[in-house]
């Protein structure tokens, strides 16, 4: 069978990444990598493997693009802040997050009903969010302490400048902003799982694990269940928000006809945030195993108890029944210089990225297949020849290619090594590619020969 052509990727016509490496691991020395001393960390949530460091999701992103941002398309950029009050606003160059006075009120009521969850009583409540989002002037104090002439000035009209860069800047700057805001994840809970040595994988990189992931980890969780009106101390880029309220009317204005109504000014006015949602990092589980085997760069913790390799391939072979499948086509193709995504929008297991996402467009559509030497096993798809022209129909009309990824398992290699990553280093590759036949096209050729 012959071998498959790789045809050039597609590049984007826009571009507003730069690309920094292929791996978030250190640069190789004399041909050889060094392993860094910062290993991220992540934890399996509903069975879905989350990051929530934020230099953790910035350098795994940034790095190789690995996963995606659980409130984003791709990169995690999820901002509160909207749009329109970030460009008008834009010549006061503030750099706190600018809201409208009704998103704020959604907030309110989002946290009110939080803490009614907790059962707190509703005078209680009222209490509690009156005092904690009352208007407050640059060092933090109460506006109602300030001299009504700092009261005005801290009202910060658009015309007042700052020396601080707005993130609409940044956005325009083509770098999106990185840091990561959101966490719609409630609270969790999920059953125990056992704890595996390493002493099944004798010959792959075995992560170091630091001693302070174990306190990160419990000062997470604790912030995730205390409440959604979360300390100062972390996340201050939504600690505090600029409110957008219209100005305080005198008797004059408010008996003036109602055209000089168009006139009223507008102010921010900061507050704190009662409501903070912030975005985290989701990976495949095919990513993340990645990251743990072949380059030994991530942790993954489940109930605060890390993880083993074996385990991790054992339990991620139990949540996603193909899962031995789809990630020896990963680590094939990953090594290859690719960039595979899941290729569920499609109906395919990957797609295969030059570079990146934010690059190149998918040249290849996979279906990744675990045959023996004769090219039979148990398929995960049972293609007819109308699906499978339908599917390399819509492949080819979103300009990408149909490829068959067959991983080719010795005869005699038994359930027992399959049960473990060892068994990656006995498969072999085939690639084949489909392409629909077309009589007019063909004949085209032969003339020309």
């Amino acid at each position: 069978m012959a071998e498959a052509a790789f045809h050039p990727p597609r590049r984007k016509r826009k571009v507003y990444e730069s690309y920094d490496s292929p791996f978030p691991i250190s640069a190789p020395q004399d041909g050889v990598y060094e392993r860094e001393d910062k290993i991220c960390q992540a934890e399996i949530i509903n069975k879905n493997v989350i990051v929530k460091n934020p230099e953790d999701i910035a350098r795994l992103y940034s790095k190789g693009f690995f996963g995606k941002g659980i409130l984003s398309r791709s990169r995690p950029e999820y901002g509160i802040s909207k749009l329109a009050l970030v460009v008008k606003w834009q010549g006061a160059r503030l750099n706190m997050p600018i809201i409208s006075s009704k998103k704020f009120q959604r907030y309110v009521e989002w946290a009110k009903g939080r803490m009614k969850e907790q059962g707190l009583d509703d005078c209680t409540i009222n209490k509690f969010i009156l005092n904690y989002t009352e208007p407050l002037d640059l060092e933090g104090k109460d506006e109602k302490t300030s001299k009504s002439g700092k009261e005005e000035a801290q009202a910060m009209e658009p015309a007042e400048p700052k020396p601080v860069v707005s993130s609409e800047e940044r956005n325009q700057a083509a770098h999106l902003e990185g840091d990561p805001h959101c966490d719609p994840l409630g609270e969790h809970g999920s059953n125990e799982l056992g704890k595996t040595g390493f002493q099944a994988i004798t010959k792959t990189h075995s992560p170091k694990i630091p001693s302070s992931l174990h306190e990160d980890s419990k000062q997470d969780d604790c912030v995730e269940q205390e409440s959604p009106v979360l300390s100062s101390g972390e996340y201050s880029d939504q600690e505090f928000v600029l409110v957008q309220e219209e100005s305080d009317w005198s008797p004059e204005e408010e008996k003036a006809p109602e055209t000089s109504q168009l006139n009223r000014k507008e102010k921010l006015v900061c507050r704190r945030n009662p409501f903070k949602i912030f975005e985290y990092l989701q990976l495949s589980l095919e990513e993340a195993f990645f990251l743990v085997y072949a380059l030994g760069c991530l942790n993954i913790y489940y109930n605060e108890i890390p993880l083993s390799i074996l385990k991790l391939w054992e339990f991620f072979s139990e949540v996603q029944p193909n899962f031995r499948t789809t990630y020896m086509a990963y680590h094939y193709f990953r090594c290859k210089g690719w960039v595979p995504k899941v290729g569920l929008k499609y109906g395919t297991d990957l797609l295969l990225y030059r570079k990146g996402p934010p690059f190149y467009h998918a040249s290849y559509s996979v279906i990744a297949e675990l045959v023996n030497g004769d090219f039979e096993g148990s398929s995960q798809r049972s293609f007819s020849w109308k699906s499978l022209s339908s599917l390399n129909r819509t492949t080819a009309n979103v300009s990408k290619e149909l490829m068959f990824c067959y991983l080719i398992k010795p005869s005699d290699m038994t359930e027992e090594e399959m049960s473990s990553p060892e068994c990656l280093k006995r498969i072999k590759v085939q690639e084949l590619i489909l392409h629909r036949w077309v009589s007019s096209r063909e004949r085209n050729e032969q003339d020309e020969l």
